[in-house]
């Protein structure tokens, strides 16, 4: 089915804009050379919001194309400060659009716009200028050997970016790997989600209006199975930037493998959060709740494991109850007072619902929460703020990541027992802690097998400071200095200052 390449589209607040639907390959909006489609829906009313073009392995092939030829022939001889002034005209345009980015992330994703979409905008935003400014101070160094030898390196793109992001971060997952690629002087062609594509193709159009040679930013969306396979496997593809769950990511892993390509992954989580006796309760009960409540549970380091010291379980369960339901209210998206939107999807709410009758079954405490609210279209797709306690490890919903506002609290006696909890994952992504002894604190930190901890907040995320996981949680970096490192490789040179063998 054939389809325009743009349409208008009402924004729940009333306000109208035009909405790109085609593949954005060589800075142009294009059909599918299938003329393939897919539906982006408002998962807070279940209606159809677009039909957009869904990409094929012809539309990877071409796009992939456009990103090689752009590289060899334009982007490599643009000079680093250069591409940082491009970067910062993109900036420049984000936040004079930022308002309608944060319509649009709101409206696709299910996201409260007031208290979510808005701060995702405005950490885009943080994200484009941090890389802009990194994009001329790149450099290699100097190996001192001996009087008549000379060894320095140089630090080389990769070229050809292929990068697949998530549903839960549209925008963010995108930025945090388009800017380091391309500040470090690789092209990228990026898979959005088929279930949130609206808001990248908006960035799309100020990509274009920036300046951007064409080639450097190439955007598809269609079908993991289709073109996110295609994308990882491509020939033509030096490196591969996944973040989405671990059974995908083990999938793109063994297709980048087709050319030994480079692969970072940041992969599923299930991360623990540690409530000492010595803890400022009120404080720990505040951000244990938004934790796992904010963007609706759909957080890859959600604090959804909670572990609270014995002497102290009761009045924490007590509190955390009390809180989320004064708190955490469910409601438009575009409502002021909205803290908990809608899952992303059908196939979300039903999995989310799923984990919580298998908490139900094997024992858990309900303590709130636990099915759909009341009061909204059957067809959204919204999920009470819920609360398990009295968990065992064994449980499903204490191995496995949920994805939603599910958090399960037990109890812990010692150090030594808390620490072992938290270890007791296959995941590895984040990790929580509250304790007002700063030993204890800092032991934890060190021994807990974690990318990042936290101590007395959650994901307080930062752009300058890395992120990324271990064990079943990925590998590699992104955001801060490392996670430019993960776009560029190193080569050697050794220079013979002497002619004699």
């Amino acid at each position: 089915m054939s389809i325009p390449l743009e349409t208008t589209i009402t924004l729940p607040n009333g306000k109208t804009y035009v909405q790109p639907t085609g593949l954005f390959i060589n800075n142009e909006f294009v059909a599918s050379i299938d003329k393939e489609t897919l539906v982006s829906v408002n998962p807070a009313t279940g209606e159809d919001i677009a039909t957009v073009y869904a990409a094929s392995e012809k539309d990877v092939d071409a796009a992939v194309k456009a990103g090689r030829e752009c590289f060899e022939n334009v982007w490599s001889s643009v000079s680093g400060t250069e591409k940082g002034k491009l970067m910062l005209k993109l900036v420049a345009l984000m936040e004079k659009h930022a308002e309608l980015l944060s319509d649009v992330e709101a409206m696709d994703s299910g996201k409260p716009r007031f208290t979510n979409a808005i701060y995702d905008i405005n950490h885009c935003i943080d994200v484009v200028r941090y890389y802009a400014g990194w994009c001329d101070k790149s450099h290699g160094k100097q190996i001192p050997a001996t009087e008549d030898k000379l060894i320095y390196t140089i630090h080389e793109p990769y070229g050809v970016c292929g990068q697949i992001i998530p549903w839960n971060y549209p925008l963010a997952m995108a930025i945090w790997k388009i800017a380091p690629a391309i500040a470090s002087g690789n092209v990228v062609v990026m898979k959005s989600s088929e279930n949130t594509p609206l808001s990248l193709y908006m960035l799309c159009n100020l990509v274009k209006e920036a300046g951007f040679p064409p080639g450097v930013i190439n955007v598809i969306t269609g079908l993991g199975r289709v073109c996110g396979s295609a994308l990882a496997s491509h020939l033509d593809v030096d490196k591969v930037s996944f973040t989405g769950s671990t059974l995908v990511g083990q999938t793109i892993q063994k297709l980048a493998s087709a050319n030994l390509k480079a692969v970072t992954m940041e992969c599923g989580g299930k991360s623990a959060l540690v409530v000492f006796d010595d803890a400022r309760l009120d404080q720990a009960v505040k951000w244990a709740a938004f934790g796992i409540m904010y963007n609706m549970g759909q957080i890859c380091t959600a604090a959804s494991r909670v572990y609270v010291h014995s002497s102290i379980y009761d009045e924490f369960v007590s509190k955390l109850k009390a809180h989320v339901e004064e708190i955490y209210l469910q409601g438009d998206p575009f409502a002021e007072n909205t803290q908990v939107g809608p899952q992303v999807s059908k196939v979300q709410q039903q999995r989310v619902l799923g984990y919580i009758e298998s908490g139900k079954a094997e024992g858990a405490t309900l303590v709130t929460g636990g099915g759909v609210p009341k009061g909204f279209n059957e067809k959204s797709c919204f999920v009470q703020p819920t609360i398990f306690a009295d968990v065992t490890q064994s449980m499903k919903i204490v191995q496995e990541e949920i994805f939603g506002p599910v958090v399960v609290v037990s109890k812990f006696e010692t150090e030594a027992d808390a620490l072992r909890l938290a270890n007791d994952s296959s995941y590895g992504l984040g990790a929580y802690v509250f304790t007002e002894n700063l030993r204890r604190a800092h032991v934890f930190a060190r021994k807990v097998q974690s990318g990042q901890v936290w101590i007395n907040c959650t994901n307080s995320s930062d752009f300058r400071a890395p992120f990324g996981g271990v064990k079943m949680s990925g590998f590699g970096r992104e955001l801060g200095e490392y996670g430019l490192s993960m776009y560029t490789q190193s080569k050697a040179v050794h220079v013979n200052l002497t002619r004699d063998l």
